[in-house]
């Protein structure tokens, strides 16, 4: 398998009446944050969520009428799913998607609502592709692979020219990596056009296969770890793409969970832009190392489909990273007028009380007193260190819930 440049200019003209040119956009926010000049490349934006799609209907449009009769089938826990099952109902051609019984549900139902016969099968991606896989030899379906596929690669490249087309004297581009796919397609686009370009690959720590194969030199698998990243939780990257990155690519980072919700929360509140936990990791580099100051920079947001119950929990966590969110649990002496002075304290400090939470029945909770949980909410970390100290002061006798 052998991607060339050309490959990514037939792509774009295979892509240009379908495919959403996304917005790249400065952002003053996160230029001051970082003190490098970011740009976000808004994938998020894209149909479907992701700039999975690009690859996928660039995959199906090349196939001849006898391959789409047949139909195609892949494998995904959620973007690339709805990609293929998309670009599917476009060229009105029968979709068989295998995903795991743990996907999400709104994705699962995304998938559907585009037309595809979904499966529920296996509880990891590597389960689900065996199925898929084995179907795709019963049934004559061609396989859409989500990554290790020639015009897959070469269609998330265009998104490479774009950013040339848009940025033309851009320094650095970070791009999140799982199986590879969208880096490596990247990296033909940019290095054949401008080589002197970095292009940065960025992993969640939880799952850096393709760091740890860049490193040694050749292709590595992981067993891999709890990480909110799903969407680039791949064990073993692909072998065509783990070929481009290894030669071409600047350097791979990685970022851990806590960066990440940070980077999701800052994109809400300053960008007003919901991105997915795999899209963010670019900008969560550079936010958390700050290593490209006075470049001019780009973070690719890749996709932004989170799940609703995930983005409530990243609100929260977010809030609390920024010690803007801080919730203590005191033990008070059960008499009138104890919480009261209490509240009365914390609100000489300008502390918004969110919530309260009153226990005196509890097991744990001795007979005589209650126990009392806040949620309370303050300006900065400073602030929130501010009102630790003044409760110390005060002999309030509490501790921080984390």
């Amino acid at each position: 398998m052998n991607v060339t440049f050309e490959d990514i200019i037939k792509s774009q003209k295979i892509q240009r009446n379908v495919i959403r040119r996304t917005p790249l956009e400065s952002s003053h926010s996160f230029s001051v944050m970082t003190g490098s000049k970011v740009y976000l490349k808004s994938e998020c934006l894209q149909k479907t969520g992701s700039f999975k799609f690009r690859g996928a209907y660039a995959k199906i449009a090349s196939l001849s009428k006898s391959e789409k009769k047949k139909g195609v089938i892949a494998a995904s826990a959620g973007n690339h799913a709805q990609g293929v099952a998309y670009a599917s109902s476009l060229e009105k051609i029968p979709c068989t998607i295998v995903m795991p019984v743990t996907a999400s549900p709104a994705k699962v139902s995304a998938t559907r609502s585009y037309g595809a016969n979904v499966i529920l099968e296996g509880t990891i991606y590597d389960e689900s592709y065996a199925k898929a896989a084995d179907l795709a030899r019963k049934t004559g379906a061609t396989m859409v692979h989500a990554f290790d596929d020639e015009t897959v690669i070469a269609a998330q490249g265009v998104i490479g020219l774009e950013i040339l087309e848009d940025l033309p004297d851009v320094d650095e581009i970070y791009v999140p990596i799982g199986g590879g796919g969208l880096a490596a397609g990247i990296l033909k686009a940019v290095k054949t056009k401008k080589p002197k370009v970095k292009v940065i690959g960025v992993q969640s720590s939880g799952f850096p296969a393709m760091k740890k194969s860049f490193d040694v030199g050749k292709l590595q698998s992981v067993s891999g770890h709890r990480t909110i990243a799903d969407g680039i939780s791949v064990k073993t990257p692909g072998q065509s793409t783990f070929k481009i990155i290894n030669e071409m690519i600047d350097d791979i980072v990685l970022v851990d969970d806590s960066s990440i919700v940070k980077a999701m929360f800052l994109l809400m509140e300053r960008s007003k832009t919901v991105v997915e936990p795999a899209g963010a990791v670019g900008l969560a580099y550079l936010l958390d190392k700050k290593p490209a100051k006075g470049k001019k920079v780009v973070a690719i947001l890749s996709g932004g489909n989170v799940d609703m119950y995930l983005l409530g929990q990243i609100v929260a966590k977010g809030l609390t990273e920024m010690g803007r969110m801080v919730k203590i649990f005191i033990l008070l002496t059960d008499k009138p007028g104890a919480l009261k002075e209490v509240i009365d304290q914390i609100s000489s400090l300008s502390v918004n009380i969110v919530d309260v939470i009153h226990d005196r029945l509890s097991s744990s909770i001795p007979a005589g007193t209650a126990g009392v949980t806040l949620s309370l909410e303050t300006q900065d970390q400073a602030h929130a260190q501010q009102l630790i100290n003044f409760l110390k002061k005060k002999n309030v006798q509490f501790k921080v819930v984390t």
